[in-house]
């Protein structure tokens, strides 16, 4: 989620040297991303317009647009929260700074476009010891499926998948993860891959 918090800053720096108010983020917790849409694979943009108040706080938050009301609400909890230096009102310098910043919710961000290579080359060794002493229901938030779902959600495939097949794709896995996780107890030199879908295998 780093990389909204960056768009945040560059919409919120552009506007600020325009208007001769120097913005210095105090407190800016960036959004959580749901996690139903997470796991989903569910990505998105939310555009949110706000005033920063020359007291640093911020008020009349608005969601302009948002692909999904999940991550509305998760910027407006996280925007809610936000603080900045305060500046003092003189010299032509307004009480309060209106603006508006894009947020996106990618699955992606901080992985290579070649993680497949790793995926590929994954032993189910390494998934045992990672989820030794983890509780079956937080096996779909597991590294390896997490990396997996970002994988099938990256640029790449969002250009050439539609939509409703790579979230098809990732429901299929998200409902197999028991089965993966007992096969790679049962085999552990058996490939991660192999316990894959076929229609993920092939993109990997």
């Amino acid at each position: 989620m780093r990389w909204i918090f960056a768009l945040c800053l560059l919409a919120v720096a552009g506007f600020a040297q325009a208007s001769e108010v120097l913005l210095i983020p105090e407190n800016n917790p960036v959004p959580i991303y749901p996690k139903a849409l997470s796991r989903a694979g569910v990505t998105g943009e939310v555009k949110v317009r706000f005033n920063v108040r020359a007291d640093g706080s911020v008020n009349e938050i608005a969601i302009v647009q948002s692909d999904h009301p999940d991550m509305a609400e998760a910027v407006r909890v996280a925007v809610e929260q936000w603080r900045f230096k305060p500046w003092a009102v003189d010299a032509g310098k307004p009480a309060e700074k209106a603006l508006l910043a894009p947020m996106v919710f990618r699955l992606d961000l901080n992985q290579p476009i070649h993680v497949n290579q790793q995926l590929k080359a994954l032993r189910c060794r390494a998934i045992n010891e990672n989820l030794a002493n983890i509780d079956e229901y937080s096996w779909i938030d597991s590294p390896v499926f997490a990396q997996t779902r970002a994988y099938l959600s990256n640029v790449f495939h969002k250009k050439q998948l539609p939509d409703e097949q790579r979230l098809a794709m990732i429901a299929k896995m998200n409902k197999r993860v028991p089965a993966i996780v007992r096969g790679c107890r049962d085999s552990p030199t058996r490939k991660y891959m192999s316990l894959l879908p076929v229609e993920i295998r092939e993109l990997l």
